[in-house]
């Protein structure tokens, strides 16, 4: 098969589509042929050398396609179903992966609609819940325009939450559309959140890893109430919790994000596809920033 990999670390260039040995499905785990795959910030950071140390490296964990082996012992989806989900070995970058965790797709969803999913939905659902956002809660996310971002806002709204959203001014409406307030980032974001939020927040989450954890603290009242997913050295600096995965994910929304896609409560536009050749395309586009939405590979 097909696979988008990197053998040294490096920019976009260092970047190669290679043939690798077919994969075969573990018991509990499917394989599917790849119809797209979602591109994340952990692939640049992993290119750079900023995360893994090893080498070679494949890239991608999550994917959508259709089931074409069954892994021992699973009974909830049959060879030809459409499924995405999370490839724990990170290479779904690739014409076949095998998928540890996975959910039937959507009907509304096409695939680039589906691999956009799993890494925002499951990362903003960790971190909601960690941050214990309930019916009443008053959440302040930064970087709210964003795929995680976004998926953190709908999600919390769909639990009952109010959000201030934090985003450059064009993406204000955007923000309105997923039911959060929206606030300009940058010098003076305590006083517009506290025009909103006389009192200030209960609960904050930094996915923009902008250098605003003091800010966030001071308007949730200290440190234990704020999470963040992109400020490791922020967090150690001031006490706040940074959330990953090897705490243990939230998996189990793969299952439930069907429902609220159904019932029009949740969405997560792609901005933009990308063939699989053109994934040092992807990543420029990604390394960049200031996308709205997600990034995606499109296997042929």
């Amino acid at each position: 098969m097909k696979a988008a990999r990197f053998h040294q670390f490096g920019g976009p260039e260092v970047l190669e589509i290679v043939e690798l040995p077919d994969p075969h499905p573990g018991p509990g785990e499917v394989r599917i042929a790849v119809r797209a795959a979602g591109v994340n910030p952990s692939d640049w950071k992993k290119r750079r050398g900023l995360m893994d140390e090893g080498l070679p490296q494949t890239l991608g964990y999550e994917a959508a396609g259709v089931v074409d082996e069954l892994g021992e012992g699973v009974a909830d989806v049959a060879v030809g179903d459409r499924v995405f989900g999370f490839s724990a070995e990170g290479a779904a970058q690739a014409e076949l992966a095998v998928l540890s965790h996975y959910a039937t797709i959507p009907p509304p969803l096409g695939f680039p609609d589906a691999a956009a999913l799993p890494a925002a939905i499951e990362t903003a659902t960790r971190a909601l819940d960690q941050l214990g956002v309930a019916s009443g809660s008053t959440l302040l996310v930064n970087g709210a325009s964003g795929s995680v971002g976004s998926a953190a806002v709908q999600l919390a709204v769909v639990r009952g939450a109010r959000v201030i959203g934090t985003a450059s001014p064009a993406h204000h409406d955007y923000l309105r559309s997923l039911g959060a307030e929206p606030v300009a980032y940058g010098e003076g974001l305590a006083e517009r959140v506290r025009a909103l939020a006389p009192g200030g927040v209960e609960l904050a989450l930094d996915v923009a890893g902008s250098g605003v954890l003091p800010e966030l603290i001071g308007l949730a009242g200290g440190p234990e109430h704020v999470v963040t997913l992109a400020d490791f050295a922020g967090a150690q600096e001031h006490g706040v919790r940074f959330s990953r995965g090897d705490a243990g994910r939230a998996v189990h929304v793969l299952a439930e994000i069907g429902e609220l896609i159904e019932a029009g409560r949740f969405t997560l536009p792609v901005a933009q596809t990308f063939p699989l050749a053109e994934i040092a395309k992807a990543h420029r586009v990604s390394e960049g920033g200031q996308v709205r939405g997600k990034l995606v590979l499109v296997v042929e």
